[in-house]
Protein backbone atom coordinates (compact mmCIF):
# COMPACT_ATOMS: atom_id res chain seq x y z
CA UNK A 1 0.00 0.00 0.00
CA UNK A 2 1.06 3.19 -0.87
CA UNK A 3 0.18 7.09 0.58
CA UNK A 4 -0.40 9.97 -2.08
CA UNK A 5 0.53 12.96 -0.61
CA UNK A 6 -0.37 15.93 -3.04
CA UNK A 7 -1.66 19.49 -3.20
CA UNK A 8 -4.27 20.05 -5.57
CA UNK A 9 -4.84 23.96 -6.54
CA UNK A 10 -7.52 25.39 -9.05
CA UNK A 11 -6.08 27.46 -11.51
CA UNK A 12 -7.66 30.11 -13.59
CA UNK A 13 -8.18 29.34 -16.99
CA UNK A 14 -6.47 32.68 -17.69
CA UNK A 15 -3.23 31.72 -15.68
CA UNK A 16 -2.29 28.57 -17.48
CA UNK A 17 0.43 30.44 -19.46
CA UNK A 18 1.50 32.18 -16.28
CA UNK A 19 1.60 28.61 -14.39
CA UNK A 20 3.77 27.03 -17.24
CA UNK A 21 6.28 29.82 -17.59
CA UNK A 22 6.69 29.77 -13.86
CA UNK A 23 7.31 26.09 -13.65
CA UNK A 24 9.94 26.13 -16.91
CA UNK A 25 11.96 29.24 -14.89
CA UNK A 26 11.16 26.81 -11.54
CA UNK A 27 12.44 23.55 -12.61
CA UNK A 28 14.89 25.19 -15.93
CA UNK A 29 13.16 23.19 -18.38
CA UNK A 30 10.32 22.48 -20.13
CA UNK A 31 7.69 20.66 -18.71
CA UNK A 32 6.50 16.69 -20.34
CA UNK A 33 3.05 16.88 -22.07
CA UNK A 34 1.05 13.47 -21.69
CA UNK A 35 -2.09 12.52 -22.34
CA UNK A 36 -4.18 10.82 -20.06
CA UNK A 37 -7.77 8.76 -20.50
CA UNK A 38 -9.17 7.53 -16.91
CA UNK A 39 -12.71 5.76 -16.27
CA UNK A 40 -14.16 5.35 -12.96
CA UNK A 41 -16.07 2.30 -11.53
CA UNK A 42 -18.33 1.60 -9.23
CA UNK A 43 -21.98 -0.79 -8.84
CA UNK A 44 -25.50 1.40 -9.93
CA UNK A 45 -25.75 1.59 -5.95
CA UNK A 46 -22.34 3.40 -5.34
CA UNK A 47 -20.95 0.75 -3.18
CA UNK A 48 -17.26 2.01 -3.77
CA UNK A 49 -18.67 6.05 -2.75
CA UNK A 50 -20.36 5.26 0.09
CA UNK A 51 -16.89 3.20 1.52
CA UNK A 52 -15.41 6.43 0.62
CA UNK A 53 -12.85 4.83 -2.27
CA UNK A 54 -12.74 5.01 -5.85
CA UNK A 55 -11.70 2.40 -9.02
CA UNK A 56 -10.14 3.66 -11.88
CA UNK A 57 -9.00 2.39 -15.13
CA UNK A 58 -6.26 4.73 -16.89
CA UNK A 59 -4.56 4.93 -20.30
CA UNK A 60 -1.21 6.31 -20.43
CA UNK A 61 1.75 6.49 -22.84
CA UNK A 62 3.45 3.66 -21.27
CA UNK A 63 0.10 1.36 -21.33
CA UNK A 64 -2.79 0.36 -18.70
CA UNK A 65 -2.60 1.20 -15.02
CA UNK A 66 -5.59 0.02 -12.46
CA UNK A 67 -5.86 1.89 -9.21
CA UNK A 68 -8.33 1.75 -6.26
CA UNK A 69 -7.89 4.54 -3.64
CA UNK A 70 -9.60 5.67 -0.65
CA UNK A 71 -10.66 9.52 -0.24
CA UNK A 72 -8.97 9.71 2.47
CA UNK A 73 -8.42 13.45 3.74
CA UNK A 74 -8.21 16.79 2.86
CA UNK A 75 -7.68 20.03 4.33
CA UNK A 76 -6.33 23.63 2.60
CA UNK A 77 -5.93 21.33 -0.76
CA UNK A 78 -3.46 18.90 0.85
CA UNK A 79 -4.45 15.22 0.32
CA UNK A 80 -3.65 12.20 2.05
CA UNK A 81 -5.11 8.91 0.74
CA UNK A 82 -3.89 5.66 0.29
CA UNK A 83 -3.56 4.00 -3.17
CA UNK A 84 -2.98 0.50 -4.74
CA UNK A 85 -2.15 0.96 -8.23
CA UNK A 86 -0.83 -1.94 -11.08
CA UNK A 87 -0.33 -2.23 -14.78
CA UNK A 88 -3.15 -4.40 -16.06
CA UNK A 89 -3.27 -5.56 -19.77
CA UNK A 90 -5.87 -3.76 -21.43
CA UNK A 91 -8.80 -1.60 -21.09
CA UNK A 92 -10.54 -3.60 -18.51
CA UNK A 93 -10.59 -4.21 -14.69
CA UNK A 94 -8.79 -6.83 -12.74
CA UNK A 95 -10.25 -6.70 -9.88
CA UNK A 96 -9.58 -9.72 -7.93
CA UNK A 97 -5.72 -8.28 -8.54
CA UNK A 98 -6.73 -4.91 -6.63
CA UNK A 99 -8.45 -7.22 -3.96
CA UNK A 100 -5.40 -9.03 -3.20
CA UNK A 101 -3.05 -5.88 -3.12
CA UNK A 102 -4.73 -4.34 -0.72
CA UNK A 103 -3.98 -4.84 2.64
CA UNK A 104 -6.77 -2.50 4.33
CA UNK A 105 -9.23 -4.58 5.58
CA UNK A 106 -12.49 -2.06 5.16
CA UNK A 107 -11.54 -1.21 1.40
CA UNK A 108 -11.00 -4.76 0.46
CA UNK A 109 -14.16 -5.86 1.61
CA UNK A 110 -15.86 -2.93 0.23
CA UNK A 111 -13.81 -3.74 -3.18
CA UNK A 112 -14.59 -7.20 -2.76
CA UNK A 113 -18.37 -6.43 -1.93
CA UNK A 114 -18.58 -4.26 -5.14
CA UNK A 115 -16.86 -6.67 -7.75
CA UNK A 116 -20.05 -8.76 -9.62
CA UNK A 117 -22.03 -5.25 -10.01
CA UNK A 118 -18.61 -3.06 -10.91
CA UNK A 119 -19.97 -0.52 -14.17
CA UNK A 120 -18.35 2.64 -15.75
CA UNK A 121 -19.71 6.01 -14.21
CA UNK A 122 -17.63 8.80 -15.98
CA UNK A 123 -14.15 9.58 -17.23
CA UNK A 124 -11.48 12.21 -16.90
CA UNK A 125 -9.62 12.78 -20.13
CA UNK A 126 -6.77 15.74 -19.81
CA UNK A 127 -3.76 16.48 -20.88
CA UNK A 128 -0.77 16.53 -17.79
CA UNK A 129 2.52 18.77 -18.51
CA UNK A 130 4.96 17.72 -15.47
CA UNK A 131 7.95 18.70 -13.62
CA UNK A 132 10.44 17.44 -10.95
CA UNK A 133 10.87 20.28 -8.93
CA UNK A 134 13.67 20.45 -5.81
CA UNK A 135 12.66 22.39 -2.58
CA UNK A 136 13.76 22.15 1.03
CA UNK A 137 15.55 18.95 0.10
CA UNK A 138 11.94 17.09 -1.13
CA UNK A 139 11.40 15.84 -4.85
CA UNK A 140 7.95 17.04 -5.64
CA UNK A 141 6.20 15.99 -9.22
CA UNK A 142 4.32 19.21 -10.13
CA UNK A 143 1.67 19.08 -13.07
CA UNK A 144 -0.47 21.13 -14.84
CA UNK A 145 -3.96 18.95 -15.64
CA UNK A 146 -6.28 20.25 -18.40
CA UNK A 147 -9.26 18.54 -19.77
CA UNK A 148 -12.62 17.64 -18.92
CA UNK A 149 -14.80 15.26 -16.87
CA UNK A 150 -17.53 13.40 -18.45
CA UNK A 151 -20.31 12.01 -17.71
CA UNK A 152 -23.80 9.99 -19.54
CA UNK A 153 -26.72 10.09 -17.62
CA UNK A 154 -30.10 8.81 -19.19
CA UNK A 155 -29.26 9.67 -22.67
CA UNK A 156 -27.58 13.43 -21.45
CA UNK A 157 -24.17 13.95 -21.80
CA UNK A 158 -22.93 16.11 -18.66
CA UNK A 159 -19.48 17.53 -18.66
CA UNK A 160 -17.19 19.85 -16.37
CA UNK A 161 -13.96 21.30 -17.47
CA UNK A 162 -10.78 20.27 -15.07
CA UNK A 163 -7.67 22.99 -15.01
CA UNK A 164 -5.71 22.37 -11.78
CA UNK A 165 -2.08 22.37 -10.52
CA UNK A 166 -1.13 19.18 -8.46
CA UNK A 167 1.85 19.04 -6.73
CA UNK A 168 2.79 15.63 -5.59
CA UNK A 169 5.52 14.27 -3.05
CA UNK A 170 7.26 11.40 -3.98
CA UNK A 171 10.39 12.14 -1.74
CA UNK A 172 10.80 13.99 1.36
CA UNK A 173 8.57 15.74 3.72
CA UNK A 174 5.50 17.44 3.87
CA UNK A 175 6.28 20.56 4.45
CA UNK A 176 7.42 21.00 0.75
CA UNK A 177 4.66 20.69 -0.45
CA UNK A 178 3.15 23.53 1.41
CA UNK A 179 6.58 25.51 1.09
CA UNK A 180 6.15 25.43 -3.24
CA UNK A 181 2.45 26.02 -3.20
CA UNK A 182 3.15 29.32 -1.36
CA UNK A 183 5.15 30.05 -3.87
CA UNK A 184 3.09 29.91 -6.11
CA UNK A 185 0.51 31.65 -4.56
CA UNK A 186 2.76 34.79 -4.69
CA UNK A 187 3.78 34.40 -8.51
CA UNK A 188 0.45 33.04 -9.91
CA UNK A 189 -2.97 35.29 -9.50
CA UNK A 190 -5.85 33.64 -8.68
CA UNK A 191 -4.58 30.10 -7.56
CA UNK A 192 -7.05 28.68 -4.40
CA UNK A 193 -6.65 25.14 -2.53
CA UNK A 194 -8.80 22.31 -4.15
CA UNK A 195 -10.61 19.74 -1.37
CA UNK A 196 -12.45 18.27 -4.17
CA UNK A 197 -10.75 15.52 -6.32
CA UNK A 198 -11.55 14.48 -9.59
CA UNK A 199 -13.68 11.39 -8.62
CA UNK A 200 -15.38 13.36 -6.50
CA UNK A 201 -16.24 15.95 -9.11
CA UNK A 202 -17.50 13.34 -11.22
CA UNK A 203 -19.40 11.73 -8.72
CA UNK A 204 -21.20 14.80 -8.24
CA UNK A 205 -21.81 15.89 -11.80
CA UNK A 206 -23.33 12.46 -12.14
CA UNK A 207 -25.67 12.80 -9.42
CA UNK A 208 -26.45 16.28 -10.77
CA UNK A 209 -24.66 17.79 -8.23
CA UNK A 210 -23.40 20.60 -10.47
CA UNK A 211 -18.71 20.26 -11.17
CA UNK A 212 -17.83 21.24 -7.78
Amino acid sequence: MGMEQEIKLSLPTDQVGAATQWFIQRAGRAGRTITLENSYFDTPALTLARAKSAVRVRRTPDGWLQTYKTIGTSKDGLHNRHEWEMPIKGNALEVDALIDACDDEPSKEALRSARDELIALFSTNFSRTLWHVRIEGADIEAAIDQGEIRADVNGETRRAPICEIELELKRGDADALHALSAELAQAIHGLRPDDVSKAQRGYRLREGGGSR
